[in-house]
């Protein structure tokens, strides 16, 4: 069982991200099987959201901080049963995760070394916790701007798991949400390289070439909650829109619907040794 945590700006993505993976429970033909159970009344929600507001077309309310959102635990918390079938011939790996869904003003208020914020610093204390294995990071913009913050928050976050002792077994998965994208859907088969390096090179030059952070820690990812129409229309199947809640994206079509690479930095945040709790 690992404890993961789920952060990225604003419209990263993060809440229609956990209820896809709850929604979807199987992944499509291309990418290896798995099956999801939720667990516990908030994952069972959310997943019922998916299939009455994805599937509908419509957007989900973000998660924000201040009305019913007094602190961490006001937050939702979403757990899921995993088991990826690797092949016929092997037994599948099997864990499970505890996810919280973190409001986006929480990432951009890391960088802030003054943190007044008290749900800000309830978040730094849960997220680097020691039995909180590591953290799934969704990135969604790739201009200069998007580069610096990012860059600004990531320097930041790596102080901060150095003050409890974090750099040496805590995972950072970071992830370009939203892949299906034109610009970017080329670059998915070597997000590192196509995607981060190309598009946001301080971040990347921060996390790779950190004297603190130990590198394999770190792995980048792209991922796609929406998917493409269809492998010979690699059209993205989401459709921008001003909606009940600002500007979101929304599904294209239902029946086109194939996330990309959801699971894949679950799993690999997943994997820790039971000795020691050291990574593989």
């Amino acid at each position: 069982m690992g404890n993961i945590c789920v952060i990225g700006p604003r419209d990263s993505g993060k809440t229609t991200y956990l209820a896809a993976l709850a929604y979807k429970m199987r992944s499509s033909k291309n990418s290896k099987k798995f099956n999801i159970q939720p667990l516990g009344d908030d994952s069972k929600d959310i997943a019922e959201k998916a299939e009455n507001i994805i599937c509908q077309g419509a957007s989900f309310e973000p998660n924000k901080i201040g009305g019913m959102t007094k602190g961490v635990d006001d937050l939702p918390q979403y757990s899921f049963n995993v088991e990826i079938h690797n092949s016929w011939f092997t037994k599948p790996d099997s864990f499970q995760l505890n996810v919280r869904d973190y409001p986006g003003e929480i990432f951009e208020k890391i960088a802030d070394r003054d943190r007044s914020d008290p749900i800000c610093e309830e978040f730094i204390e849960e997220c680097l916790r020691k039995d909180v294995i590591g953290c799934l990071i969704l990135l969604t913009a790739w201009d200069r701007a998007a580069d610096a913050l990012y860059n600004q928050v990531m320097n930041r976050f790596i102080d901060l798991m150095d003050d409890r002792d974090r750099t040496k077994d805590f995972r950072l998965a970071v992830a370009m949400s939203k892949s299906e994208r034109g610009e970017l859907w080329p670059g998915r088969l070597d997000p590192e390289t196509d995607l981060f390096r190309l598009h946001l090179p301080n971040t990347t030059d921060t996390l790779r070439n950190s004297r603190i952070l130990s590198q394999n820690l770190v792995r980048f990812y792209a991922i796609s909650t929406f998917g493409v129409l269809d492998r010979n229309d690699p059209r993205p199947n989401r459709i921008d829109e001003r909606g009940k809640y600002g500007k979101a994206s929304v599904l294209r079509h239902t029946k086109s619907w194939k996330p990309y690479n959801l699971i894949e930095p679950l799993h690999w945040l997943s994997q820790t040794t039971k000795s020691k709790g050291k990574v593989k």
